[in-house]
């Protein structure tokens, strides 16, 4: 099995790279983030590489890093969930972002990726809630930043709103959105928002 790849980029194609090992080209499919994260064809890169043997081919994924190919396996762990639609939920934005929607329950924004619908989505929030790692800087949740000022769209305003509240306060979007899911976890989905920034402020306290 292969399990990382240091090579030269040779081309790009819509959803795959060819890398260029010492004059071997590996066919290598990415997420649309990764390929627009790595560097332009002739320069030097390194993927860590999930290997999938089919009775008819061995297939190549390729990641920048360690988290994000845990993701990819553990978003297969769901049912209806392959590698296309795992690279389509990756590609999506960072990983933070991705374990924030999770925990929050935010089936819109997971439903955002080609090829997850409602019910999907539904599904993959439902059963990879209690999976997401809850804290420290080398946990899967915490890799990498935002992409946008809003990773969570969908989300119920008081969860929003505590969120904001807790950024404006100094805590980073990641470990506030954490926060917040663990608040709304133990408060129940009614929680207003006051409530939920207290809660919030006690599961920072204690983390």
């Amino acid at each position: 099995m292969i399990g990382k790849l240091r090579g030269v980029v040779d081309s790009y194609s819509e959803d795959y790279l060819i890398l260029d090992v010492h004059g071997v080209g590996y066919v290598v499919q990415c997420s649309s983030r990764t390929l627009q994260a790595l560097p332009r064809p002739g320069e030097a890169t390194v993927l860590a590489i999930e290997t999938h043997v089919r009775e008819d081919a061995i297939r190549l994924y390729g990641f920048l890093s360690d988290e994000e190919r845990d993701w990819f396996r553990l978003l297969q762990t769901v049912q209806g969930v392959g590698a296309k639609v795992a690279l389509a939920i990756l590609g999506l934005g960072p990983i933070d972002a991705l374990a924030s929607a999770i925990v929050l329950q935010n089936k819109p924004a997971i439903s955002r990726a080609p090829g997850v619908g409602p019910r999907l989505a539904a599904r993959i929030t439902a059963e990879l809630k209690d999976k997401v790692p809850a804290g420290g800087s080398g946990d899967m949740a915490m890799a990498g930043g935002l992409a946008t000022d809003d990773p969570l769209p969908g989300a119920p305003p008081a969860i929003q709103d505590a969120i904001s509240a807790l950024v404006n306060l100094g805590y980073g979007r990641p470990q506030a959105s954490l926060a917040v899911a663990a608040a709304q976890r133990a408060l129940g989905e009614s929680a207003e928002t006051q409530a939920l920034i207290r809660r919030g402020l006690k599961e920072l306290a204690n983390a």
